[in-house]
């Protein structure tokens, strides 16, 4: 997920105008309470960004229609000038940031950033700063993990990172032209060693992040989750 924000592009930093207001996943909302995460009907809260839940019942009508092979559907934007974000299933907001969020069992605190793939890093960020989001920073240096190049954005509290998909993976994406795609979360624990045990065995330990000083450890598919789930130390 999120490696080292250095690169060798760097844009100058302004107001983030841009925040996540909801985030829909194609997930039960019992499933996310079994893991301790405070769910209210079919929505929770993390930080400033409701999770709403759309149920395994929907999921392959609403991965259809977003073309996306992960649980992450669609989301929507406050501040944004657009909702032609290359392909990904987008609306615009209106509505208030959440101000009584329920504090969550599991010790899970925020967001610390959204991911998502793009066949086409250039076109991907082009579309994403023409509809208002604050790029940050470009990573022109291949990833840990194999990915070519990674852009990232500030999306108020939260990071959005894109990443390029590697060439061997754009045949099974839908070749170069396919939409960009949401695809997992990483959050944020207060105490990730308590998180970590209360969420045993559908966890993995915690590891060193690339980030200097930060811990990372990624949630199983024993979870049950629909999408790619990471637990951080703050930052």
């Amino acid at each position: 997920m999120l490696q080292d924000m250095s690169a060798r592009e760097t844009v100058p930093a302004r107001a983030a105008d841009v925040s996540i207001d909801e985030l829909v996943v194609a997930d039960d909302a019992q499933r996310w309470g079994a893991l301790g995460f405070a769910v209210e009907a079919d929505c929770t809260v993390i930080g400033d960004v409701r999770i709403r839940f759309a149920g395994r019942e929907s999921t392959a009508e609403e991965r259809s229609a977003s073309r996306s092979a992960s649980g992450l559907l669609r989301w929507s934007l406050r501040g944004a000038s657009s909702s032609d974000l290359d392909g990904i299933p987008t609306s615009v907001s209106r509505s208030e940031p959440p101000t009584d969020a329920a504090p969550h069992p599991n010790g899970v605190v925020a967001i610390d950033h959204v991911v998502v793939f793009s066949p086409q890093l250039d076109r991907t960020v082009g579309a994403f700063r023409a509809a208002g989001l604050d790029l940050r920073r470009i990573r022109e240096e291949p990833t840990p993990a194999g990915a070519p190049r990674q852009a990232f954005f500030r999306l108020g509290a939260e990071i959005l990172e894109v990443i390029q998909l590697p060439r061997e993976r754009l045949d099974a994406a839908g070749g170069p032209d396919a939409p960009a795609r949401l695809w997992g979360l990483a959050l944020i624990a207060a105490d990730i060693d308590a998180t970590v045990a209360r969420l045993a065995p559908h966890v993995g330990e915690a590891r060193d992040a690339v980030q200097e000083g930060r811990r990372i450890a990624t949630l199983r598919r024993s979870a049950g989750l629909a999408l790619p789930v990471a637990l951080m130390t703050r930052r």
